[in-house]
C-alpha cells in the first residue's frame, strides 16, 4: 500500500519556504474544531502528539533536508483510513495557529477513496 499521505506541487513549495523561514515542520490534520479539518503546519515538535495520534507519513519533499511529519488523531483516522489524502494549498486565510496564515494562503487536504 502506498502512503496515505502525499503534496501537492504547490503545497510542496510553501512547506520549503516555509522550512526556510521556521526550520523543521510537521502537520497535524485538525480534528474539525477551530477551523475545520484542515491540516495544520507547526515547527516540529511544537504541537504534542501523544498515544491518541498516529504518524501516517514522514513525508519526503525535495528541498527539505528532513522528513515532514504527518499525524493525526487515532478515531479520526479509523474514519478516513480508507481514503488517500493530499496536502494542497489555496488562497485565503486559514488558522492563525498554521504557520502559512500570514501568507495569504491556506493548506487544506484532498481525499479520494483508496484503492
Amino acid at each position: 500500500m502506498s502512503d496515505p499521505v502525499s503534496v501537492t506541487p504547490a503545497a510542496a513549495e510553501l512547506i520549503r519556504s516555509l522550512r526556510g523561514q521556521h526550520g523543521p515542520l510537521m502537520f497535524h490534520q485538525s480534528g474539525g474544531c477551530c477551523d475545520g479539518s484542515a491540516p495544520m503546519c507547526y515547527p516540529a515538535g511544537e504541537f504534542r502528539t501523544g498515544s491518541s495520534d498516529v504518524l501516517l507519513a514522514a513525508l519526503r519533499i525535495e528541498g527539505v533536508a528532513e522528513p515532514v511529519e504527518f499525524w493525526m488523531s487515532a478515531a479520526q483516522w479509523e474514519l478516513w483510513k480508507h481514503t488517500r489524502l493530499t496536502v494542497d494549498v489555496v488562497p485565503g486565510r486559514g488558522s492563525g495557529f498554521s504557520l502559512e496564515a500570514p501568507e495569504g494562503v491556506r493548506f487544506l487536504i484532498r481525499s479520494t477513496l483508496a484503492t
